[in-house]
């Protein structure tokens, strides 16, 4: 799995016009609910109507859904919007049962708003898509854009180009001034540099994507100045490969750009939004499962010695050491300090712990690490101590994974790597996969893994 660049741009010219249509689309859906239901706009209405735009915008800012369209798929702005209203919902229901007593505002209100509005605000970006769309086809208002540089980088630009038609580009062609040998398969030059830049004084270009090496920086400064004295529109792209780093995000210190190469995906109202997911589900799964966890605890009473729980030293969010809760399931305990990995027959597991093991109940108590903020419920499974400080030294980028906190699941166990990691490569891959989720982290995304983990339980071949 090649994972996805995540570099982020600014908001799209219209982003004040997205905002207002969305608003609007909740507002009159309001409107039109009470008036389909002869009730009348009481003050009651007004207050949750206002709490729930402000739920709204608190969420889709933090799930970036007026993040600029042109930088990703329909379907995932789509997805996006889907997970805005499942989580405003899942608040305003909340704040509805909490406030009961002091508002009067009828559930079957509050569902059918949040269905018309949320087919209001679904239709209008279906049809912004399908006139974008159209007018590529038809070629209306289209600008020509070139890439300058027919390198990997240039080639990955031109294959999400391609795939955007709401981008409204028409391609030109890439220019370089290496040989054919030295270029890329498949990518085909239509001139060199001097042509290109030609061109742009021309007028026959518009958007021009510079992606030149990194090692090409004075050459770059070069063809930037050239390209001062045109009115074409000109962007610089990171030539270095961003989709083996953790993060890249255009960030501020003081009047000083940066790009973040390595950081947590959990920034400003996101670290709210991931805690309120956390606690949400692990206060529902420990009420959903408190017979379960009873029932564990007297059969590991009755069946073999010792405590019904136990704690192994991981490493958490940052590295910290943290104290990750299991049920027992081997007969002897063993030290962090030299870990051997249960595997298949393994003696030093009971005949419960196995059925534990193998259905992963044993891990049912970690949502009470969950609960006090060691861990998530959805990310990368910790490790013992001992495996991350071997495999920090023998995979790179493994440390990146404790830019979050460990979950119960994770993408990696969903997607087939999940129990006993015997090779160097088994481990690369679920690191490979961890790395992944971070990098695409959304409550929609988390939603989909904990779906996932439910159907995985009930297939368990590679857990011991």
């Amino acid at each position: 799995m090649k994972p996805v660049n995540t570099f982020k741009v600014s908001s799209d010219n219209y982003f004040f016009i997205y905002r207002f249509l969305d608003l609007s689309c909740i507002t009159f859906s309001l409107v039109f609910v009470i008036n389909s239901n002869s009730l009348e706009m009481t003050q009651d209405y007004i207050i949750v109507a206002l709490t729930a735009l402000v739920v709204f915008l608190y969420i889709a800012e933090a799930l970036n859904l007026y993040q600029c369209w042109r930088v990703g798929r329909f379907i995932t702005v789509l997805m996006t919007v889907i997970a805005v209203f499942i989580s405003s919902f899942i608040i305003l229901f909340g704040i509805g049962v909490w406030l009961e007593n002091s508002f009067h505002f009828p559930s079957y209100v509050l569902s059918t708003w949040f269905l018309v509005s949320f087919l209001s605000c679904f239709t209008w970006r279906i049809l912004k898509h399908q006139w974008s769309v159209v007018r590529s086809k038809l070629g209306i208002n289209l600008r020509k854009m070139a890439i300058l540089g027919a390198t990997s980088t240039g080639a990955d630009l031109y294959h999400e180009i391609s795939h955007c038609d709401e981008l409204g580009f028409d391609f030109v062609g890439f220019f370089d001034d290496r040989k054919t040998d030295r270029l890329p398969k498949g990518l085909t030059v239509i001139s060199d540099i001097s042509k290109c830049i030609h061109d742009a004084k021309n007028g026959d270009i518009d958007v021009l994507f510079i992606a030149l090496p990194i090692s090409a920086e004075k050459r770059i400064a070069e063809i930037i100045n050239l390209l001062s004295d045109t009115t074409v529109d000109v962007y610089v792209v990171p030539a270095f490969m961003l989709s083996d780093v953790m993060h890249g995000r255009l960030t501020h210190i003081g009047q000083i750009d940066a790009l973040s190469i390595f950081e947590s995906p959990y920034l400003g109202s996101k670290i709210l939004l991931k805690r309120f997911e956390d606690i949400a589900v692990s206060l529902i799964a420990i009420i959903l499962l408190s017979p379960v966890y009873i029932l564990i605890a007297i059969t590991l009473k009755l069946t073999s010695p010792g405590p019904v729980l136990f704690k192994q030293s991981r490493y958490g969010l940052r590295g910290e050491t943290i104290s990750v809760l299991k049920f027992r399931s081997m007969a002897v305990m063993e030290s962090d300090e030299k870990v051997k990995q249960a595997t298949k027959d393994d003696k030093r597991v009971t005949a419960f712990g196995a059925f534990l093991r193998r259905n992963s109940l044993d891990e049912l108590p970690q949502f009470f690490n969950v609960l006090m903020g060691d861990m998530s419920v959805v990310g990368p499974r910790p490790h013992a101590v001992s495996h991350n400080e071997e495999y920090r030294k023998l995979i790179q980028f493994y440390m990146l994974r404790h830019h979050v906190k460990p979950g119960i699941t994770g993408w990696a166990q969903v997607s087939g790597w999940r129990g006993e990691t015997d090779t160097l490569d088994k481990m690369q891959k679920r690191v490979e996969f961890d790395l992944y989720y971070i990098l695409q982290w959304s409550i929609w995304f988390d939603l989909k893994i904990l779906m996932l983990t439910i159907l995985t339980c009930l297939k368990s071949a590679n857990t011991y």
